[in-house]
Parts: C-alpha cells; structure tokens; sequence
C-alpha cells in the first residue's frame, strides 16, 4: 500500500531532508488553490479497522472525524502498532460519509480539516478567478 511520489518510507525518522525543505519552502510561496491542487494526488495514512470502511470518532465541536496522517510515524504516534490503510486525498474525500470529515494530522504542528466541500470550494475559486480576468 505504500504508494505516491511524496510518500517517505518507514523510520525516515523525524530528520528533514533537502527535498523536504525545498517543498516546505515551495508550498510556502503556493497560493490557496496551488495548494489544494496539489493536496489531491497526496497520500495520506489511517488506522485500518477490522470491516472495510473507517474509524470514525464523534466530537461534539466538529462532529464526526477520521483521523489521518501524512505518514505512518504520525499514525505510529497516534494509534501504536496498529494495521493501517493508505489512499490519496481525492480518493479519501469520494470515500468518506456524508458529513464525516478527516482531520489531518491531528497531533502535528498544523493540523487541518478535509472534506469534499473544501476542495470543491478551492477548485471553484480557482475557476472563477481564471474566468474573470479573460
């Protein structure tokens, strides 16, 4: 299940290399809709449960989540030695229920929330500023 360009392998360990720090520095200069763009093709970690779908937990503040992770060590961190499932960001949204979002990261230094509608949201900004400058 290991997959994607993006993805570093287990025990990389917590040390940032060349190429992290040049795509931190990149995505830093990305506007809203480059990121999002580029967000889609990601792939993304979660704790595989024991029938297909995923582990929901219900919060009272934001209602239904999935945690995921942008690698195994942050899914190690959060649930332990557990059997786990990898797809992209695209594929993740098309997957999850109705109102259920992710919560990417959620014990990293930005953790954020994922869910169709955002994409959508960025997708049609994007759109819409490309179309209105012609």
């Amino acid at each position: 299940m290991f997959g994607g360009g993006n993805t570093r392998p287990p025990g990389h360990g917590g040390k940032s290399s060349l190429a992290d720090l040049v795509r931190q520095e990149t995505a830093a200069r990305m506007s809203e809709r480059e990121k999002w763009a580029a967000l889609r093709g990601a792939r993304l970690y979660f704790e595989r449960p024991e029938h297909p779908g995923f582990l929901v937990s219900e919060t009272a503040e934001a209602g239904p989540l999935v945690p995921v992770f942008t690698s195994l060590e942050g899914l190690a961190r959060f649930a332990g030695a557990c059997g786990w499932a990898s797809t992209t960001v695209e594929d993740l949204v098309g997957l999850l229920p109705e109102g259920v979002r992710a919560l990417v990261d959620p014990l990293g230094k930005h953790p954020f929330l994922l869910d169709a509608q955002t994409l959508r949201e960025a997708e049609g900004e994007g759109e819409g500023a490309d179309d209105g400058g012609s």
